[in-house]
């Protein structure tokens, strides 16, 4: 039977889906903001593709943008049930339950207060079980489909008219970056649902129990708290079989917010041997060694943390802090169909100027 899902999932959620983060995928307060909504307003059920009939219509539920802290944005919890409607209305029928693209500080929740409010489900299933830049990487193998889809999106700064609804149809790549470019104009973050399929679908290309990892880390983590920050990067590293590939001083954070709504930089911490380049493109997607090695590629888990444990976002890394890099290899995570698609990397190796593909797609 499916899960209801209480307060103390919430922190939970938070906590691990920050890890998953990897340096992007929203804000923790946002997260916070949005579970505590859903599970005060009714109750938010998580069930496992097991539960769910083949024919069942599931649609994503993500925010897009680059809420990095460098843009005037403004997300409320209705836009995200308003996009989960307005996709329902065009599909004529109902959505049964939510996948999320990604994990990330508030990613996690994205599917919580349509539930508690519409009754869809909360589908332990993700696009990616880490954050990723692009809609296409969350995308369940879509983004090279000629098939029609229906994505739509909610939200925007209403204090400068910038509240956008809209609905569009059409190949997922050609329809993505219409998204996008309403989350820009809407002021940098946007709540979309988007690309309703049909369960079969979902459970021969998502990545399955992608949220209940996010909550068994969370709660490792919460478990671990009391002890310090010393047993909280334990904590982390054992419940994913994860390691500590870099620390040292933050000497640089280039990042920069551009026209097509992502931070995209380089940061580099430490000094000599122990020196790493992180390249960014709202998530950490790779990182080299002092020699130039790449030692980790998306799709791996990569994320920054401080002394204690606490994920830092991209956005937030400052010269001078201490940094620890955290790193799961692919091998220990299960994979969607997304992530194993040539068709999603072309624009982010050349935002990044790196090659992520040959990583990615080896075997």
């Amino acid at each position: 039977m499916g899960r209801i899902l209480s307060l103390k999932d919430v922190e939970a959620a938070v906590k691990g889906g920050s890890i998953f983060a990897c340096g992007g995928g929203g804000w923790a307060d946002h997260g916070r903001e949005l579970g505590t909504l859903a599970v005060t307003i009714g109750r938010p059920e998580l069930v496992t593709m097991d539960e769910i009939p083949d024919d069942a219509w599931i649609a994503t539920a993500a925010a897009i943008g680059a809420p990095g802290g460098l843009t005037d944005w403004e997300m409320l919890g209705v836009d995200y049930v308003k996009a989960v409607q307005l996709v329902q209305e065009a599909l004529g029928a109902p959505i049964h339950g939510l996948i999320i693209g990604q994990n990330g500080m508030s990613s996690t929740l994205n599917g919580w207060l349509p539930s508690a409010l519409l009754g869809t489900k909360v589908v332990d299933a993700v696009g990616d079980i880490r954050a990723h830049p692009t809609g296409d990487m969350g995308s369940l193998g879509l983004a090279s489909s000629p098939e029609p889809m229906i994505q739509a999106a909610a939200g925007g700064n209403r204090a400068n008219h910038a509240y956008i609804e809209l609905v569009v149809r059409g190949a997922t790549a050609k329809v993505s970056p219409v998204l996008r470019k309403a989350s820009d104009m809407s002021g940098g973050f946007i709540a979309s649902c988007r690309n309703p399929v049909r369960a079969s679908y979902v459970r021969q290309h998502a990545a399955l129990g992608g949220i209940g990892m996010a909550l068994a880390l969370g709660e490792a983590i919460i478990a671990a708290e009391a002890k310090g920050g010393g047993a909280v990067v334990d904590a982390i590293c054992k419940a994913t079989r994860g390691q500590i590939i870099g620390s040292g001083k933050v000497v640089r954070n280039t990042l920069k917010y551009t026209d097509e709504a992502f931070d995209v930089g380089v940061i580099e911490i430490g000094a000599g041997a122990n020196r790493r380049l992180i390249h960014v493109m709202n998530e950490h997607m790779a990182v080299e060694d002092a020699h130039g090695a790449r030692i980790a590629t998306y799709p791996d888990v990569i994320t920054t943390l401080d002394a204690g444990g606490c994920p830092v976002s991209a956005g937030q890394v400052r010269e001078g802090m201490e940094i620890l890099l955290f790193h799961v290899a692919k091998q220990d995570i299960p994979l969607s169909s997304s992530v194993r698609d040539p068709a999603v990397y072309p624009p982010v190796e050349k935002a990044l100027g790196i090659s992520i593909a040959d990583y990615a797609l080896a075997q």
